[in-house]
């Protein structure tokens, strides 16, 4: 916290300049005026007095994007070049090479070429490095990065990548991929659909209805929507993808403010496609937002089955604001509701720990709400299914591992080095997953525990009382004791590394398109799933 002190002096005003409605905080409205005051002099003062030449409108983003930095992640200030950047970001005739792409400090890695997009057909692969694009050497580019890729559709891109030690060098047509909210459907058997809703755009419940239909003219009488892995996006299509299965004028979502017009209801405006077909939702840790709304709604009503672990947890609401001279603000208005009542924000950003870390709802503290059914469901966690699948939450472990990118990188190497024929039949091989292990071992990799945090953080309190001395015994058995967990870790999470790592190749040989197919057959959530499905008692009894 300290850190940050000389950059948090000349933040509280500047908020109250920005930011703040008087007609909201009438009831402050001497404490913004003296803390406007405050700032303006510190301002002058500091600009006018300090030994070095200061760079006034580099002090005040710098004192801005500090003081945002103590709410929540989703408030975010956007200075001139910043609103700039997302205008182009947004504009239809500003594309790409048709890849998802991680950006790093030094370079920018393929994480996925869409299949039949630019990237693809000029063989650009999962795990390249682009080192250089046109005449930039990406390591010395100072702003994002990212941008280098993106220019108008037609135009042309030299790319300069490293691949397995070799440098190449491909010339790129830009063009404007259409990445679609349902990647994929198809039947699972003879009378189970399945959809695959990746996000919530303009149209998300479009091509889900598309969907549907099409599953029910092949047969499809129960269905199974996969949201894993989707962060959400537009409110309204939240509401529009309940619509399908929950009939008209059913309330979906409350938004709640301090400001009273942002305080709004959203019900469903439309006929249900159907009502009665037996519908089960997969979410997981990576279900967000518009998803958490969709299996929410769903849940609260009894009219789905949610199956997986438990969401994120993004309960709140954003809003684009104009401000002064161009720039623009996105800040969170409000908190959103399922039906039951239930906000599902996890981490609290307004009460952080000692650290200046926002905490996590504890679970003792979450609140009982009921479904209309009068079934047990909780807010201050994300969603938490009817059915658990255990083994597929992510561990801190789990967590650690794609962090780094190690499956990541472990699976660009192993591509290059197997082949793989059979989709439906692959099983990550045993001799590989010990190779796995001597690759985290030889890359360095080593996760500290929260316990180990604690425990080193009580050793330097220990040390300033002089009681190390006392301690010191008991304090190395205990890290002896969290290093013999650490080491056995990896295997006590084989399950789930095995089925990322499995995830992450079938996308290398199959793209995601290969993945959903595969899923289908071995996934252990879509076979929960079915399960429940070929069972209408069960079905009903969970629902009721």
């Amino acid at each position: 916290m300290k850190k940050n002190l000389h950059k948090r002096l000349i933040v509280p005003g500047l908020a109250l300049v920005l930011f703040v409605s008087t007609t909201a905080f009438k009831s402050d409205f001497f404490e913004i005026a003296k803390q406007i005051e405050i700032f303006t002099t510190l301002f002058k003062e500091l600009n006018m007095n300090y030994v070095d030449d200061t760079n006034p409108g580099d002090l005040m983003d710098t004192a801005i994007k500090s003081m945002l930095d103590d709410l929540d992640p989703y408030t975010q200030f956007y200075n001139e070049q910043d609103v700039e950047a997302s205008r182009i970001n947004n504009d239809g005739d500003y594309t790409g090479i048709g890849a998802k792409v991680l950006t790093l400090k030094d370079k920018l890695v393929i994480i996925e070429p869409y299949k039949g997009y630019a990237a693809d057909k000029t063989g650009l692969k999962a795990g390249d490095e682009i080192i250089k694009v046109d005449n930039v050497i990406v390591s010395d580019f100072k702003d994002d990065i990212a941008n280098l890729l993106r220019g108008a559709a037609g135009t042309e891109v030299m790319i300069t990548y490293k691949r397995q030690g070799q440098t190449n060098t491909v010339k790129i047509i830009r063009e404007s991929p259409e990445i679609k909210a349902v990647p994929h459907y198809s039947m699972v058997d003879e009378k189970t659909g399945y959809i695959v809703l990746r996000k919530f755009n303009d149209k998300a419940s479009y091509e889900t209805i598309g969907a549907l239909r099409a599953l029910k003219n092949q047969g499809a009488s129960r269905l199974i929507l996969d949201l894993r892995g989707n962060p959400g996006g537009l409110l309204n299509e939240a509401v529009n993808v309940t619509n399908i299965f929950v009939p008209k004028n059913q309330l979906v979502v409350t938004t709640k403010s301090k400001v009273k017009k942002y305080n709004k209801t959203y019900y469903t405006r439309r006929d249900a496609v159907d009502t009665e077909i037996p519908l089960v939702v997969l979410i997981n840790g990576s279900s967000a937002s518009a998803s958490e709304i969709v299996s929410g709604a769903l849940q609260d009503v009894d009219r789905a089955v949610v199956v997986g672990t438990r969401s994120f947890g993004k309960g709140l609401v954003q809003r684009p604001k104009a401000l002064t001279y161009g720039t623009q603000m996105k800040i969170t208005i409000s908190r959103y509701y399922t039906p039951s009542g239930r906000c599902i924000q996890a981490l609290d950003y307004w009460n952080r720990d000692e650290s200046g870390n926002a905490t996590r709802v504890k679970k003792e503290n979450y609140n009982t709400f009921t479904t209309r059914n009068g079934r047990k469901v909780f807010d201050g966690g994300g969603i938490e299914p009817d059915i658990e699948v255990k083994f597929t939450k992510q561990t801190p472990l789990t967590k650690a591992i794609l962090n780094e990118n190690l499956i990541f990188n472990f699976a660009t190497d192993y591509y290059y080095k197997n082949t793989l024929n059979d989709l439906n039949t692959y099983k990550f091989p045993e001799t590989e997953f010990n190779k796995f292990k001597n690759y985290l071992k030889n890359s360095g990799f080593d996760f500290e525990t929260e316990t180990e945090k604690a425990l080193n953080k009580a050793m330097v309190v220990a040390e300033g009382e002089e009681l190390d001395g006392v301690v010191d015994s008991e304090f190395h058995n205990i890290s002896a004791a969290i290093q013999a967990y650490k080491s056995n870790a990896i295997d006590a999470n084989k399950t789930q590394l095995k089925s990322l790592l499995t995830d992450e190749i079938i996308k290398r040989y199959f793209y995601s398109e290969g993945l959903y197919i595969y899923y289908k057959a071995n996934n252990p959530e879509i076979k929960k799933a079915l399960s429940i499905l070929n069972n209408p008692s069960q079905y009903a009894s969970i629902l009721r």
